[in-house]
């Protein structure tokens, strides 16, 4: 068995390097692998994190893929055993790390294009390794135009990150919450009421989106409706995987097991599937 085959299987150990608070149960980790080896991920696939003793979960890679390192980022929110055991983690620990698994975002295809980025609730986790990619090679595509919305101002993560963003030039970036308080100054109301106010060109417009599958339908509706077509609008569908690797049949929809043929789908292939949206 190769070593590259039994990085699939077998947990390889990756020591916890920075450890920073995004909100009150998000938090940042970097990790390191032992080897040195750089995860070698594309934006939009995951990992499986063993935390020893505890157990083991899927994380989406946040960072983008590592040009001149090997420590990738993986943004978590405090949820279960082995995301409380996270957060419990001390600078020096370890983990076990399997992956990088499933598909991604075809950066390619966005290669002279103009680019949505919709983030639901902590969708934006995923969506910024796509994210950062494109603002590493900026000179490649188009517009950039980044929607984030979440429940209430206090969920909001990544928010110096944002405010570095809004502060570009060559990106757009609009925010809201579905409730805000007396210090949000921004939009109130769902993620579907930010599109409207942004003028697109369809034909040249792929649209990359991550949140709960209640957002999707009705985005997805927007979207075709300003003449987007089906075959660029890519999502990605979150199911809990257990084993990474399409054997244990735990992430099926309707006999396309998420691990493998997903998560990132374009929904031209999954709009005829009960279940996936």
């Amino acid at each position: 068995m190769t070593p590259d085959i039994l990085f699939q299987y077998v947990p390889a150990p990756a020591t916890l390097v920075k450890k920073e608070k995004l909100s009150d149960f998000v938090t940042l980790f970097t990790f390191q692998p032992d080897n040195g080896r750089a995860l070698m991920h594309k934006p939009g696939q995951f990992i499986m994190l063993s935390m020893y003793g505890v157990g083991e979960a899927p994380f989406s890679v946040s960072s983008p893929p590592n040009a001149t390192g090997s420590t990738f980022e993986l943004a978590v929110r405090r949820i279960g055993n082995v995301t409380n055991a996270m957060h419990e983690m001390k600078v020096g620990q370890k983990v076990g790390i399997r992956g990088p698994y499933g598909t991604s975002f075809p950066v390619q295809d966005f290669v002279g294009k103009d680019t949505i980025f919709v983030a639901g609730g902590l969708g934006y986790i995923p969506l910024r390794s796509l994210l950062h990619y494109q603002l590493r090679h900026r000179d490649e595509f188009g517009r950039i135009i980044v929607m984030i919305g979440c429940r209430n101002p206090s969920e909001r993560i990544f928010i110096d990150q944002i405010k570095e963003l809004e502060a570009r030039e060559d990106v757009e970036v609009y925010e809201t919450v579905d409730c805000g308080d007396q210090n949000w100054c921004g939009n109130v109301g769902l993620i579907t009421s930010l599109l409207p106010h942004v003028e697109i060109d369809p034909d040249i417009t792929h649209v990359a989106m991550v949140g709960p599958p209640v957002m999707y339908k009705f985005v997805i509706q927007q979207c075709q409706a300003r003449g987007i077509s089906r075959e660029n609008i890519y999502v990605s569908l979150e199911r809990h995987m257990k084993c990474g690797i399409g054997k244990c049949g735990h992430c099926q929809i309707n006999g396309l097991n998420a691990c493998v043929e997903g998560p990132v789908f374009k929904y031209h292939d999954i709009q005829t599937h009960p279940e996936a949206i």
